[in-house]
């Protein structure tokens, strides 16, 4: 990685782990008067001294330590702090304002341990985005080797339906413990005690190490959690091996071999211990900046799972597969243990160490755990109702002729990749939101926010276009071979399109939720909002099925997603983060009308190509093409930052 102009170099780090230069200047400033483009503001107190714009501990604004960098583009105004327009008086502008005048918007807070830089920048999210997306695909694409291989070795018969009933443990523990619930508590958690770190007050250099007093918040947080969150997942996996017969028969009733079932399903039990230490290891490392090992579980997890299948297939059978779960769930534990414990044992470079809070507040706040416990029922609440959505769909379409449940399965996995997709830079950048939200740094937050749900909108939509515009040919290039034939390809790309029409309000749930639970404070009103939406999509999906058949499921969630969204779209600046509603509507239905029209274009353009492969590329081509031209023609958000950053690595590269 080039390093930034005036940066010096960050401590090593794990292979393939994404970090952010230091800084020069983070640190905190020596005493003194600060240069100033205007009046100048008193000195501040000395334990926030070394925090960045927004994160004093303290209540009421804070000068800035450095000059402010430019706006991020659609941003609201800048701080009152920020330098007025126009040559500073005195002498050389200081050095953090090299780096900070290359980023197009203000660069976010990172803490401060080991030296690390003072911000985010735009720059480094970017990046970490982009190498999550590619280690999520990477994932996904072993899923699809993992299910091939199953069909491969078991084929369709009765012990693949007792393994695909076992196969619900992980699907729902995922769900709780690494993607919802586990990271919708621990990152606003980890960013709190890390922003309370960086306000204590630092101690002269000689002093013993962090830590060694029980006074770093990080490490009490992680001495008041991890041991309380051992001890319920050693019990909940004990607990549900003991109830696998009962859950079978609760999943499964009347399955031929239910003794194989209960047989799969104690060994998937295991990832109810894992998946929730991955999962805590995933939101600890995300909240201190890193990115590339919580994005590499699911691939640990998948090869754990396909060369335990290959290893094992001839002595257990179907079980190797439910052993290869087991398997899988340690790898996603050890991919990360290195890098967290590399974290937890590093030291600040000048050695110093921390003094407890001014008012007296017990570190990492003593009342962390209650906290997260305040927080447990509505996370839970609102991921299970997110998850249930499936399991209604299931339901509904399990009357139907057969095939109906496999045209929804195929369809959804394919129709929610942009949807995946998106969402990879909130997911990045919701530890950024959680420490600003901390630190009471609202408008720091919304602009982060507001920036990420139109672009976030942009890829969605750019995906449901092309989803939308050539369905046959997408289904037909992946599936249409053996037993899946042209009536099945036409059947699932129609409920591919119906899917595709909930797409910008299946990402805008899960960007929007973020910011409700950033702030670390238990909100029913998420979980009463997917409530609702499952409860339409339940309804909608009963009155419409008989009418349109499959198409009329895939209808009712495309319309209690969307409510949903709706409804924490609105709520939002009420409950969590101070969003510009109006303007962000505004935005998203210029970006929709954008994508209206790129998808008929995109699908005209598709029809008149008979072979299904240059079909489909030329189809995508054309959407991404007009998609372009009607959104800066109706001056969408975020489209001519999009533009100019590509065409500057252009002119780079020339």
């Amino acid at each position: 990685m080039t390093d930034l102009p005036g940066a010096t170099q960050s401590p090593p780090a794990e292979p393939g782990e994404v970090t952010e230069p230091t800084v020069p200047g983070h640190r905190p400033p020596p005493p003194g008067p600060e240069p100033a483009a205007g009046p100048t503001p008193a000195p501040r107190p000395t334990p926030e001294a070394g925090l960045a714009p927004g994160l004093a501990s303290t209540a009421g604004p804070a000068p800035e330590s450095a000059p402010a960098p430019a706006l991020e583009p659609g941003a609201g105004p800048a701080p009152e702090s920020a330098p007025e327009a126009g040559p500073a008086p005195g002498p050389a502008p200081e050095p953090p304002s090299a780096p900070a005048a290359v980023e197009t918007a203000p660069p976010e807070k990172v803490d401060s341990d080991s030296g690390r830089g003072a911000y985010f920048s735009n720059r480094f999210l970017a990046r970490a985005a982009l190498l999550t997306a590619l280690l999520t695909a990477a994932g996904a694409l072993l899923g699809l080797v993992r299910d091939q291989t199953i069909a491969h070795l078991y084929g369709a018969g009765p012990g693949t339906d007792a393994f695909l009933v076992a196969w619900t443990v992980p699907e729902v523990a995922s769900t709780l413990l690494i993607e919802d619930a586990m990271a919708l508590i621990l990152v606003p958690a980890f960013s709190l005690a890390l922003a309370r770190r960086a306000a204590r007050e630092p101690l002269p250099a000689g002093s013993p190490p962090d830590g060694a007093s029980g006074r770093d918040p990080v490490h009490a947080l992680l001495r008041t959690t991890l041991p309380t969150l051992l001890l319920a997942l050693s019990a909940g996996a004990v607990l549900l091996m003991l109830a696998a017969p009962w859950v079978v028969a609760l999943l499964a009733p009347g399955l031929p071999d239910t003794q194989l079932a209960v047989d799969c399903t104690r060994l998937t039990a295991t990832c109810a211990f894992s998946f929730g230490i991955a999962g805590y290891c995933s939101a600890a490392l995300r909240a201190h900046g890193s990115f590339v090992p919580p994005a590499m579980i699911y691939v640990a997890y998948n090869i754990g799972i396909i060369a335990t299948m290959l290893i094992l297939s001839d002595r257990l059978g179907v079980r190797a597969a439910a052993a290869g779960v087991a398997v899988g769930g340690c790898l996603m534990v050890l991919v990360q243990a290195p890098v967290v414990l590399r974290r937890l044992r590093e030291r600040r470079a000048t050695a110093e160490r921390t003094a407890p809070e001014p008012s007296g507040e017990q570190p990492g706040g003593a009342g962390r755990p209650l906290v997260a416990l305040g927080l447990l029922a509505p996370v839970i609440v609102f991921a299970l109702t997110r998850q249930s959505q499936v399991l209604i769909e299931r339901f509904l379409a399990a009357p139907l002729p057969a095939g109906a449940i496999s045209h929804l399965n195929y369809a959804q996995k394919v129709a929610q990749m942009p949807m995946v997709l998106s969402l990879m830079l909130c997911t990045v950048t919701f530890p950024v939101v959680a420490r600003a939200m901390a630190a009471g740094d609202t408008d720091r937050a919304r602009r982060r926010v507001e920036r990420d749900l139109a672009l976030a909108g942009v890829i969605v939509l750019v995906g449901a276009a092309t989803v939308v515009a050539c369905a046959p040919q997408i289904i037909e290039i992946l599936f249409q071979r053996g037993a899946f034939d042209r009536a099945d390809t036409a059947a699932t790309a129609a409920v591919m399109r119906v899917y595709a029409l909930g797409l910008l309000g299946h990402t805008l749930v899960g960007a929007l939720v973020r910011c409700y639970f950033s702030a670390a404070r238990p909100l029913w009103f998420p979980a009463l909002a997917m409530l609702l939406g499952l409860a339409l999509t339940t309804a909608g999906g009963a009155l419409l099925v008989g009418t349109w058949g499959v198409l009329g499921i895939a209808a009712g969630n495309a319309l209690g997603i969307t409510v949903t969204a709706v409804l924490l779209l609105h709520g939002v600046a009420r409950h969590s983060v101070p969003v510009r509603v109006r303007h962000m509507t505004g935005g998203l239905v210029k970006l929709s009308a954008a994508a209206a029209a790129a998808t008929g274009a995109g699908w005209l353009c598709g029809a008149l190509i008979p072979a299904p492969l240059p079909g489909a590329a030329v189809a995508c081509l054309v959407v991404a093409a007009v998609f372009l031209v009607i959104a800066r023609a109706v001056q969408a958000p975020e489209i001519d930052s999009l533009v100019r950053s590509v065409t500057g690595r252009f002119a780079n590269v020339r």
